[in-house]
């Protein structure tokens, strides 16, 4: 299992304390590009999929990780 995998189980495993830095790595990865135009929100993009905006907090809102675990289980249906 690689270190991503774990990470991902992890954040699915218990979404109440998740980093930011966890977050934007994991999606960066799956091809998401971080933008933040000197505020507190990362606006998330990716060509053809909705756009996703996350504030940096820590740690981030359980909310936040729930949009992004549904992401990744979209992203396994592709497959």
């Amino acid at each position: 299992m690689s270190k991503k995998e774990k990470l991902i189980q992890a954040i699915i495993n218990n979404p109440t304390n998740v980093k930011f830095e966890d977050l934007k790595k994991i999606l960066e990865s799956i091809g998401y590009t971080a933008v933040n135009r000197g505020g507190s929100h990362y606006v998330f993009t990716k060509e053809d999929c909705l756009s996703l905006t996350i504030p940096y907090k820590r740690p981030v809102k359980v909310i936040y990780v729930k949009q992004v675990i549904k992401i990744l289980e979209e992203q396994e249906d592709e497959k």
